[in-house]
């Protein structure tokens, strides 16, 4: 499924409402988003 723009700002709308709702989930949004970006930049590197 390609993510188009509607879907992106669909998206960013429901989580920044979670946030809002619930600012501890920043910090569950923060450390997800590290690790992944983490694993996507080693994935590469192991492939070598």
């Amino acid at each position: 499924m390609k993510i188009t723009g509607l879907w992106m700002g669909i998206i960013a709308v429901i989580l920044g409402i979670l946030v809002i709702v619930l600012p501890d989930l920043i910090r569950w949004f923060i450390g997800i988003g590290l690790i992944v970006l983490g694993v996507l930049a080693i994935i590469p590197a192991l492939r070598k």
